[in-house]
């Protein structure tokens, strides 16, 4: 993962969870990171949420399709998780959908496991070389990204733009 990436998450927990006390210190709130796996051993989201969320009752799951380091859950389907509906208070994902071939049925997993009220923080590739792990499949841009969330699926679109010509988030809320 790099630095952008990292920053983003940061940014996106801190708006829309920390500050605006979308869950209080004495809310245990669960956390599932899709496509967790630290590939290069340079770190992960992990290392951010469990420090934050020592004070806060926050708790972490990695989700991958394959065994490695930061990976808590396999999942052999990428459109099938091995989770039940409405499990998680926050699904983030960084560095991992542009890898998806059929992104519109792995948002719909991102819904289904999400709570209801509960939140999404998704970063994707704007701009950079091809890195297939095995695949390279997308890059995204805000509208794409509008319509997979607050269109295609129940979410409400909070926020989603391009930072640093580099990478694409969104922060949404599911209805």
């Amino acid at each position: 993962m790099h630095s952008n990436s990292y920053m983003l998450m940061g940014y996106m927990l801190s708006k829309f969870i920390i500050q605006s006390r979308a869950y209080t210190d004495d809310h245990p709130m669960s956390i599932l990171d899709v496509g967790s796996m630290d590939v290069h051993g340079i770190g992960s989201y992990k290392n951010m949420i469990t420090f934050t969320g020592i004070q806060r009752n926050w708790t972490y799951t990695g989700l991958d399709i394959a065994a490695g380091l930061n990976v808590d859950i396999v999942s052999p389907d990428p459109y099938k998780w091995p989770i039940p509906d409405e499990s998680y208070d926050v699904v983030i994902s960084g560095q991992c959908m542009e890898h998806v071939e059929a992104p519109w049925l792995w948002v719909k997993e991102v819904e289904r496991v999400c709570k209801k009220g509960g939140y999404t923080f998704i970063i994707a590739p704007f701009k950079i070389k091809i890195h297939r792990f095995p695949l390279d499949c997308y890059r995204y841009v805000p509208d794409g990204f509008a319509y997979l969330f607050g269109k295609h699926c129940n979410f409400e679109v909070l926020e989603t733009e391009v930072s640093n010509d580099m990478d694409t988030y969104i922060a949404a809320r599911k209805r």
